[in-house]
């Protein structure tokens, strides 16, 4: 199971990149079909680690860097899956495109999500609220807020923007 973006973190993969070689590889590779330097992003301090069009590329790179890593030792998962980022990384695991292919798609999708929803917007779930409510709740608040996708009668995923402090006022006990 590999995961989507928010599981990001500074630093993440180092161990893998400094200790075993095709995974180091996996991040060059990474950095080459993305026109810029992975390792970097992902080891060093930055802001750019939780923007959209970088974290995409390095949590990818990151993810295909463990699976190569867990793979030379011989482990071959009979299935794979991913959280919205991480079905790529599910598409390498399962032999369906190479490292390389997803890289630059996953480089261009990040850069693209990232034109489509500048910075300072958000995503929220709510579970168990009816979604008449939650739609009252867009129409009541401020900016661009829109219920994008609803994944089941339980759960409604609210792309928003300044919503996080509506529900805190409304609804934190």
């Amino acid at each position: 199971m590999f995961p989507g973006q928010g599981a990001q973190y500074v630093g993440m993969g180092k161990d893998f990149y400094e200790q075993i070689p095709i995974c180091k590889e996996m991040f060059e590779l990474a950095g080459k079909a993305g026109g810029l330097d992975v390792a970097a992003l992902c080891f060093e301090e930055n802001e750019q680690i939780n923007i959209t069009e970088y974290t995409q590329i390095a949590m990818l790179a990151t993810e295909v860097a463990m699976l190569k890593a867990v793979e030379e030792k011989g482990v071959k998962p009979d299935v794979a899956g991913g959280l919205s980022l991480g079905e790529y990384g599910a598409l390498v695991a399962s032999g369906v495109m190479s490292p390389e292919d997803v890289f630059k798609i996953v480089r261009k999708r990040g850069i693209y999500m990232q034109e489509a929803v500048p910075q300072g917007g958000a995503m929220v779930a709510v579970l168990g609220l009816d979604t008449a409510v939650i739609e009252k709740i867009c129409e009541e608040t401020d900016g661009c807020v829109t219920v994008r996708f609803r994944d089941s009668m339980a759960q409604e995923r609210v792309a928003v923007e300044n919503l996080d402090a509506y529900f805190a006022d409304k609804f934190m006990f």
